[in-house]
Order: structure tokens, then sequence, then C-alpha cells
């Protein structure tokens, strides 16, 4: 076919899913009639594809013809081209490796048997197959199994997206994820950079001597982090539980129980929008270490995240839609002042009240909304560098000290109380971290839960609930301490240049759909 010629119609999938079930059919009966099952389950490949290139894509035909090399695999059929007595199979399997996971098979009438065959012949793309024969290569020196035996492990009754039209629906490749997996080499790169990430991530941190722990994911009282949580029934208990926001209070409790450096890499669920950066059901990694600081947990970070990428994607030279983003230079540290000193024009008046609340009124915010008049000239300044800063954040950037009104679990500053010693991490315009010197202070830590308390009575849905348990723990007393949280999706964004945060979870929350 000439690259003039215009792909064919796709093809009716209903009229497609008719004929598979009618082969299954057939399948099933010839089954039971030689005493089998249509669904073999005894099957054990001796090889996958990657590992069969790596061993002998170097060695020559007359090597391979000395070598005499056997080899049994099985995956998915992506590719058939039947040519009389002869027929060439694509099997891809789960191996990603030069060939993203795929090996080559020709499948020959006298090897394999007549009836065999015949059968293949009219087996679908889609279908779980497995092969068994020599290693060899063709004339145009593409490394394949020569089959001597083939057969249908797992019947396909849908078709695949053919190879023109593919599955181009952004909804549809995140709503039936194991079709996207199995048609897009790129998909399934993500998710083994993502794996590999995680797992680069939970060894930096065991090798920096932090225990990993496991938290409830059911509270009785949503804490560790201003956001609207999800409320269910634990129906044993008879009491009202919700999915956690977060699971810093927990850990902070195990730092009181001396445990001095810990770790959970945990799901959290937040009752609120759906955007390309947020989803309802997200990844952090939070830790906690006793005896640091924000100034010791911003140098950790730096160091865990070079690693992450360094791991994942093997360099630290990214690019962003199209635009690079350097992690191996010291990550930038501005105070929130500082940083709307550099990026915006409002250096001689960042310190001005009235300018500020001027300002953020011009750009869409509102007395009732926003209650400008009640914040601090520290709360004015974080309110206008979310407007006017945030996004011009590119490279790797830790803003410090916010506001002491925001930040109810972060310890305040021993020289300006009116902001904390915390810091949010920025990186493409986007956090991507927050962490900051612990509150370990009961006293205090109460009458910020109280002020939080105030809020929510006045109409605040994301402020906090009073944790007594949690203010009983501080009361036994806690070291100094440092935590921190890192998104680990929007990590997976950065590494793997992807535009949404769908792109990179699995199976992202979805509008159910009304019928399959």
């Amino acid at each position: 076919m000439s690259d003039t010629t215009p792909p064919p119609p796709p093809q009716d999938e209903n009229q497609l899913m008719v004929e598979r079930q009618g082969k299954l059919a057939a399948l099933r009966a010839a089954a039971k009639a030689n005493g089998t099952v249509p669904f073999p389950n005894d099957f054990k490949p001796s090889h996958r594809a990657a590992q069969l290139i790596a061993d002998y894509d170097d060695k020559t035909p007359e090597e391979l013809v000395a070598l005499n090399a056997q080899a049994s695999v099985a995956g998915r059929m992506m590719l058939k081209r039947v040519m009389g007595k002869a027929s060439f199979a694509t099997v891809q399997d789960a191996s990603m490796g030069t060939t993203g996971g795929r090996m080559q098979v020709y499948v020959q009438r006298e090897a394999v048997g007549e009836a065999v065959y015949e059968d293949f012949k009219h087996w679908d793309l889609g279908d779980i197959v497995a092969f068994e024969g020599r290693v060899f290569k063709t004339k145009t020196g593409e490394l394949s199994i020569h089959a001597t035996r083939v057969r249908l492990l797992t019947k396909s009754l849908r078709p695949l997206p053919d190879k023109f039209h593919g599955m181009a629906d952004p909804e549809q490749k995140v709503r039936q994820r194991y079709v996207d997996l199995i048609t897009d080499d790129a998909a399934r790169a993500r998710f083994i950079a993502r794996s590999k990430a995680v797992a680069s991530i939970r060894q930096f941190m065991v090798n920096h001597d932090f225990l990993e722990v496991e938290t409830p994911m059911l509270h009785p009282i949503p804490g560790g982090a201003n956001a609207r949580p999800f409320a269910t029934h634990h129906n044993a208990l008879d009491q009202q539980m919700f999915l956690r926001i977060a699971p810093e209070l927990y850990l902070k409790r195990l730092i009181v129980g001396g445990f001095e450096r810990v770790f959970e890499i945990n799901r959290n669920f937040r009752n609120e929008g759906v955007s390309v950066r947020h989803n309802p059901e997200f990844t952090m990694m939070e830790f906690y270490a006793a005896y640091w600081n924000y100034q010791d947990l911003m140098q950790f970070t730096e160091a865990l995240i070079r690693d992450a990428a360094q791991q994942a994607v093997g360099t630290l030279h990214l690019s962003y839609g199209g635009k690079p983003v350097d992690l191996s230079l010291p990550f930038e540290r501005l105070t929130i002042r500082q940083a709307i000193v550099k990026h915006t024009e409002a250096a001689d008046k960042v310190d001005d009240r009235d300018w500020l609340t001027h300002a953020l009124r011009k750009l869409g915010l509102n007395e009732a909304k926003h209650k400008l008049s009640e914040r601090s000239l520290a709360g004015l300044q974080v309110l206008y560098f979310e407007e006017t800063v945030e996004d011009k954040l590119w490279q790797p950037t830790f803003i410090m000290e916010h506001p002491t009104e925001i930040s109810p679990l972060a310890r305040a500053n021993d020289a300006r109380p009116e902001v904390t010693e915390r810091f949010e991490l920025y990186i493409t315009g986007r956090e991507f971290g927050n962490g900051f010197s612990e509150l370990n202070d009961a006293q205090d830590q109460a009458a910020r839960f109280q002020a939080q308390v105030s809020a929510k009575d006045s109409g605040d849905d994301e402020a906090m609930y009073f944790d007594h348990d949690f203010v009983r723990a501080l009361e036994y007393g806690m070291p100094p301490t440092g935590g921190c949280g890192i998104g680990i999706d929007r990590l997976m964004m950065l590494l793997t240049d992807s535009a949404s945060i769908r792109d990179v979870i699995l199976f992202p929350a979805l509008r159910h759909e009304s019928h399959v």
C-alpha cells in the first residue's frame, strides 16, 4: 500500500465480535469432543521477547544454526501475515526491550502439522498464543522463532483498535487503560518509569535510615491538610469515618513514639476538583525525621528527586512541554516576598497592604470569598504570589516562609512569628512538594486547631477539625522534627513529559459509564 492510499474504513466492531464469539463456540465444542479445555492453563514460556533479543540478536544466522537454541514464548498476537503454506506472526509480551516486548514467529505448515496450521490461520489479532521452536534469523536479519508447536491459550472476543485508526479518543484511552497498554508502547513505558521511580524513592528512603510504615486510610477525624474529605459510615463501629486526606498526624504520632525517621508511600483522597493536575485519589510520599528542620528537608528533597529522575529516566536534563527542566543545578530558594519581587512589577509595593488588596481585587478576588481585610500582610502576599508568580517558577524552586494563618501544623519562624518554617517546591509552574519544621508545642497546636474550627464554623469546609488525640500525643513530647510530602503523580508527569495527571495514573477517577 502506498503512502497516498487512504486507510481502509474501520470495521464494524459488533460484527467482528459476533464472528469471534462463533469461533469461541467452535473452540469449546472441539475441546469438549477432545477432552481438553478451551482456555488451557498449563503453558510456561521459557523466555520473554526482550531476553531473546538480548541473548541472540548479535549472533549471525550461522551461529544461531550451530547453537540450535530452543525457546518458547507467549503473549498477545499483534500482527499476522498468512502466506499460503507459511505465515509470520508477532507476539507481544510484558518485556520492554528495544522491540517493545515483541518477537516475530515463523509458522510453517509442515513444521506444526496441517490441522494445527489451519486452526492458526483463523486465530485473530489480540488472541493470547504460545509458540515453541528454534531461534533463527530471517533473510532480512530479524530474530525470530521457527515454530514447531503453536497453541491458542485465550480467545480474544473484542478486536483491538486497528493500526490505522487506533485508540485516538483520550477519554477512551483512560477509561479502557487495558487497551491503551496493549496498543501504545509509550503508555507502557510511562508506567514502567513510574514503577521504577517509586521503587527508587523507597530504596532511597531505606538507604537513609527511614522506616517504612503503614497508617490508616479510614480516619475518625480528617487531618493533615486543608482539604474536603470523602465521608463514609463504619457499620461495625456505627460512626462516621473519612478517607484519609493525608497521613501526617499519624506519622507524627510515630515520631512521638520513638521512631525517629518514618515514611509512607500512600494513597490520599480529597473530595475536590478534577483537572489536568488534580485527581481525587492520588499518591504521595510523606516522610518525617526527628532533629531535622525545613532547611534539612529541602536539601534531602532535592537529592531524592534527582535520584528518582536518574533511576526512572536516566537523566537530570528533562524536557517538559517542549521546554527544558534542569534538575542538575541547585534548586533556587526564595521566600514568598523575594519571589514576588523577582517575578513581578510589585517590587516596591510588596509590603503595602492597600496596594496588595487593590491588586488582588483587580485579579478577581473578592472580600466575600477571600476575606482580604482579615488577612495579615503575609497572607495577602501569599495570595498575590499564587495569582501572579506560581506559573513563572519553571526551574526547580523552593518557596519559603508561608503565613502562620494558613499553616496550622508548621512551626512559626522564631524571628518572624507571622510566617512559618515552611517551603513548597515548584517545578514547571506547579507545586510538587510541601514541607516544614513541625509544630511540637502542644498548647500552640491546640490554639491553631481551635482557629481552624472557628474558620470551619464560618463556612470554610476545607479547614481542619480539632484532633484531641493528636494534641494529647504532643503533650507527651515530640522532638524537633521536619516533615515533607511529595506528590508522586506530579513528579511522574514531569519525568515522563505528560501533560495530564490522568496519563500517569493507571485508573484515574472518571464519571461512571451508563453501559459498557
